[in-house]
């Protein structure tokens, strides 16, 4: 059941947070002080692994795509990376919608090991996509849901017109949006931690924003923008997310500390804040729009929202349908995805619920969701394909 009032809601989580803070920081301290004894450390020892401890912590790349790939058209807004096989041309792609939160597009491709991508051409699709998200810049900071929309529909035509459309997060909720606009380019449409009620379940995103536009006026988030030269910084979202889930951020530092001395745990570290850390803007008028259409009017479900003049009516998805959730998600709780089944025309034995035991990053590039979630519903788009 939902909190009643947003600062309870908040007071709450805070608590649950500070729980959470004094429980990660004696674990980590065991695991590390565990360690030390196990190895026979000296002071010396203890005083480089910290030095190793804080230069890891600070030393960053670039993400990268793991596997692959052909940039075969690209928009000021997005590139559209191909990672098909050689001789699969007569086949139905599956087009991925990575998340468009401030972060590279490269966690639907994070490692060899943790793919969407791979996992899609190992499970027998042979033709898969991606969009790639490209940053805002002074010249794209007026990009619009309809640049959006139209940016997936050019992509979709040159796939061959018709595509296994997947989305994550954002990408799910405009993977939504495209397909009951042009529903009869869709073939499959998968969303994955994706709000579609974005009301639903226990919002914590929602009660924040009652906070701090508590007139529904937007002015917070106008100003941030303004602030900005018309973009939203890709480090404001960052912020926030780490605000959210404290405990996790201050887990994976002291993970580190306690396992320093291997290089294995070491790179995976390594990978995971190089994607994390590095982020890049999004257009202003986009988010602006994403806050008052989506996180606080709710047009999405209550049936009101409008692109390019057209009223998007959800009953006219009438594909099969797959919802991917995390148990422990916070970022967008199960109800908010599993309400696209309560909206749309597809048939009920159409509509296929899964759910991992992780949270929000998980459901994307986590081995667990890969191997028993993402297989199974890419090897049901193959079976289509």
């Amino acid at each position: 059941m939902a909190t009643s009032h947003p600062h309870a809601a908040i007071v709450s989580a805070t608590v649950d947070e500070t729980f959470g803070h004094f429980e990660t920081l004696v674990r980590g301290a065991s695991d590390y002080f565990a360690d030390i004894v196990s190895r026979h450390s000296t002071p010396l020892r203890v005083g480089l692994d910290l030095v190793s401890w804080a230069t890891t912590i600070a030393d960053r790349e670039p993400p990268r795509w793991a596997t692959e790939n052909n940039v075969v058209a690209a928009w000021p807004i997005a590139r559209l990376r191909d990672f098909s096989t050689a001789g699969s041309e007569a086949a139905i792609p599956l087009l991925l919608l990575p998340p468009q939160a401030g972060h590279d597009s490269c966690i639907v491709d994070y490692d060899p090991l943790q793919s969407q991508v791979r996992t899609a051409l190992d499970s027998g699709l042979t033709r898969v996509l991606s969009m790639d998200w490209i940053g805002a810049t002074a010249e794209t900071k007026d990009a619009s849901i309809e640049d959006y929309v139209a940016v997936v529909d050019e992509a979709i035509a040159l796939a061959g017109g018709r595509v296994h459309l997947a989305g994550d997060c954002q990408g799910g909720w405009l993977a939504v949006i495209y397909a009951a606009l042009h529903p009869e380019t869709v073939e499959t449409l998968t969303i994955a931690g994706a709000p579609v009620d974005f009301h639903a379940g226990e919002p914590l995103i929602h009660d924040w924003m009652q906070v701090l536009s508590p007139r529904r006026d937007l002015a917070f988030y106008r100003a941030v923008v303004g602030a900005n030269g018309g973009v939203l910084p890709g480090r404001f979202l960052l912020a926030g997310f780490v605000a959210m889930q404290p405990a996790n951020e201050l887990d994976r530092q002291l993970q580190l500390l306690a396992h320093i001395g291997e290089p294995a745990h070491v790179n995976r570290y390594r990978t995971f804040e190089n994607w994390f850390r590095h982020t890049q803007p999004i257009p202003g008028a986009f988010y602006l729009w994403i806050v008052e259409r989506l996180f606080q009017d709710n047009e999405l479900v209550a049936g009101s929202l409008q692109v390019a003049g057209h009223t998007v009516e959800l009953a006219r998805i009438a594909c099969p349908v797959y919802l991917l959730t995390g148990k422990t998600d916070r970022i967008t709780p199960p109800p908010q995805v599993f309400a696209l089944a309560d909206h749309i025309g597809t048939r009920p034995t159409d509509i296929h619920r899964r759910q991992t035991t992780g949270g929000h990053l998980g459901l994307f590039m986590g081995r667990q969701a890969l191997r028993d979630h993402w297989q199974p519903i890419f090897a049901a788009l193959a079976a289509r394909s």
